[in-house]
């Protein structure tokens, strides 16, 4: 396979991509090759791109919701075989010994690799999805059930994993009542999976212009953040929040006093400024509980793709030829995009 793909040079000129050749990772036994078909756009990548997270070193191919066609594979690879559909996320190795990776917390691993932007250990920069092929640990690779297309599972992959993994870890089902904070790519993931484990969903927005949309998705209610006092008619109601904001001076005393008895608020929402601050008597009244999460591990996306399989969960999707990334970065920078761009692959 011919490895090149739409690579930015400069974080000034984000939009800018150029087709560049590139040298993947020297194939071993444990590995998967894919020829790529579909790459959805992340709001990592865009933070990538425009250096909001740190100057990245150039140039740099992004994207890491990967589906494509398996082209060859290693003699240690158990469950996938060439010519199946097969995915990638945003981790593509780990150090496999550590205690993380023996307890299916891979995701966690302090030695992780991740799909773009990261070495391996001979030097070799990792390259994302925005290109013709990767080569991935099988432990990353992730099987494609025939019942999802490939256009629908690509963004599950970064996206929609972000946002199971820390529903089930907090025991999102029936009889739970969720909240979502914002409803991007990242929130409308999490509402369509939580209302698929069968919770009580609760969408929470800055404006009302998303409201018609979150009912259409399953949403049981709609609350507008911009009106005063929205938080005082939930209190002590809601047993999980999953945030997926990255909105500047998040009101998050509001949110925990939402919160239920030893519930949890979760963000997974990345933004570049700091969390604003606050006291840890905001904790005290109900005993509530701060965390954050990283993507999930190879259980808990195999869980996901089988939950959408059987449940006909489909992502909202605008697809776009790859060549238009540019397109699709500054829509998600400026948050028109409804609600994740899938790039479609034309360098092959």
């Amino acid at each position: 396979m011919e490895f090149k793909g739409y690579a930015i040079k400069d974080t000034k000129h984000y939009t800018d991509f150029e087709v560049i050749p590139f040298t993947p990772k020297a194939f071993t036994e444990d590995d998967v090759e894919i020829a790529i078909s579909h790459c959805g756009v992340c709001g990592s990548d865009v933070h990538t791109v425009t250096g909001g997270w740190g100057e990245p070193e150039l140039p740099l191919i992004v994207g890491h919701e990967i589906v494509g066609k398996v082209t060859r594979v290693g003699k240690n690879v158990k469950d996938l075989k060439v010519g199946d559909r097969a995915g990638v996320g945003a981790q593509c190795l780990s150090c496999m010994d550590c205690r993380a990776c023996k307890t299916d917390n891979e995701n966690y691993c302090p030695g992780m690799i991740h799909t773009y932007g990261s070495k391996f250990a001979d030097g070799i920069k990792t390259m994302g999805g925005y290109s013709t092929g990767i080569i991935a640990h099988t432990q990353f690779v992730f099987p494609i059930p025939d019942e999802v297309e490939s256009r629908h599972a690509c963004s599950m992959l970064c996206a929609g994993l972000t946002v199971f993994s820390p529903l089930i870890r907090n025991g999102c089902g029936p009889g739970k009542k969720v909240g979502v904070v914002g409803l991007g790519g990242l929130g409308h993931y999490a509402l369509l999976f939580a209302k698929a484990l069968g919770a009580e969903v609760y969408v929470f927005s800055h404006s009302a212009n998303k409201e018609s949309d979150a009912k259409k998705m399953g949403a049981d209610h709609y609350i507008n953040t911009s009106a005063e006092g929205f938080a005082k008619s939930y209190a002590n109601t809601l047993d999980l929040i999953v945030s997926t904001s990255n909105a500047k001076n998040m009101p998050i005393q509001e949110y925990l006093s939402m919160l239920w008895v030893h519930g949890s608020f979760i963000t997974v929402g990345l933004p570049e400024d700091p969390l604003p601050s606050m006291m840890a008597f905001d904790l005290l009244n109900n005993g509530c509980k701060l965390g954050g999460s990283h993507i999930g591990s190879k259980v808990e996306a195999l869980q996901m793709l089988d939950l959408a399989a059987k449940k006909n969960i489909k992502p909202w999707i605008t697809e776009l030829p790859m060549k238009e990334a540019g397109k699709a970065i500054e829509g998600v920078k400026n948050g028109s995009v409804r609600y994740r761009y899938v790039l479609t692959q034309d360098l092959a």
